[in-house]
């Protein structure tokens, strides 16, 4: 199996509206892009959906407005991404950057380098070339945790995340064409990586349900939600353990003496 084969195979796979959406990320072309590309870090998609939704209904409508919010006005909107202080931070940072740089975000969209990107704070390969494909509308084809997993599980590992890209953008165009449409290279890489998020969305593992197993620590029972990410000493406080310890000691104490 080839790129061209997984692409296709993809292709024939996920069902999204490549007719309506043929970028696939909303908003491609925009700056938009460029906030969504850093709220997504560690976050699902939803979060950040509703992070974009409040900068919207704040009235915000240009770089330029987005620019004049202050951290902590920011960090409230965007609150839905997590980790918001540090996103408000970052980008706060990377919007004066641009401007300071760019002047405007159309010129920022022209002259922007992967270089300058991955020189900002905060921002790594994926959202460097999210950024230069989804926003600046540029050939680059991005790697995502997603696109690793799904080449893993056909045995495809790669050194590194250039490495990866790479082979992936050797897919045969003339081949993808016929099944697809004849297009530039631009839309075929930003359909192929949104290809490989649309499929792990589509096919994600269920989460377990609201019910209760019991999870062995050393000789210690405890209680604990399948579905949470508590740590179990939250769900147990450790002198209830310990309680129960003394107890077992207590009894075993008892039963020498007979």
């Amino acid at each position: 199996m080839n790129a061209t084969d997984i692409f296709l195979e993809l292709n024939e796979k996920v069902k999204f509206d490549f007719e309506k959406n043929p970028f696939w990320w909303d908003g491609y072309g925009s700056f938009w892009v460029v906030i969504g590309a850093v709220l997504t870090q560690n976050t699902a998609w939803s979060g950040v959906e509703r992070s974009l939704l409040n900068l919207k209904n704040y009235g915000v409508t240009t770089l330029e407005d987005f620019g004049g919010l202050s951290e902590f006005r920011l960090a409230e909107l965007i609150a839905p991404s997590g980790f918001y202080n540090v996103k408000a931070k970052r980008l706060a940072l990377l919007t004066k950057s641009i401007f300071d740089k760019f002047g405007d975000f159309e010129n920022f969209k022209k002259k922007v380098s992967r270089g300058w990107l991955l020189k900002q704070n905060g921002l790594g390969f994926e959202s460097a070339d999210s950024i230069l494909c989804y926003a600046c509308e540029r050939e680059v084809m991005v790697v995502d945790a997603y696109t690793n997993r799904y080449l893993k599980a056909l045995d495809f590992e790669f050194e590194s995340y250039d490495e990866t890209a790479e082979w992936l953008s050797g897919f045969e165009r003339e081949v993808v064409w016929e099944r697809v449409k004849r297009c530039s290279d631009a839309e075929l890489y930003a359909r192929f990586h949104g290809l490989f998020v649309e499929f792990a969305k589509a096919n994600r593992p269920k989460r377990a349900s609201h019910t209760t197993r019991r999870a062995k620590i050393p000789d210690v029972e405890v209680e604990v939600l399948s579905d949470t990410a508590t740590d179990v000493s939250k769900n147990k406080p450790k002198n209830s353990v310990k309680k129960r310890e003394r107890e077992r000691k207590e009894k075993k104490d008892a039963e020498c003496l007979f």
